[in-house]
């Protein structure tokens, strides 16, 4: 698995962005299949930085209706990354 395909997009939320100021844990979704260990991979060789940590979970199903029509969400992965002291990633440069 290349490691673009292992990161699929960053999560931001109230809560990410508060850890990711707090305690340097940057939130990504990434692929379902993928391990911590690919993960981490991905990250220093995508961003150049060095993680310390990775945190794994598995989002549930959601269900979402239309008006009188219910569908399903699909169920996704996230990663919480902690990175080195002084080392960050940036997402939206130039906000």
């Amino acid at each position: 698995m290349k490691h673009q395909d292992v990161v699929l997009r960053p999560v931001v939320t109230e809560k990410s962005t508060l850890s990711r100021e707090l305690a340097n844990v940057v939130t990504l979704a990434v692929n379902p299949n993928a391990n911590k260990s690919q993960i981490k991979e991905a990250v220093e060789e995508i961003w150049k930085v060095d993680v310390l940590d990775v945190r794994t979970i598995r989002m549930p199903r959601k269900s979402r209706r239309v008006g009188r029509f219910v569908g399903r969400k699909s169920e996704w992965k996230k990663a919480m990354v902690t990175l080195a002291e002084g080392q960050s990633i940036e997402f939206f440069e130039g906000v």
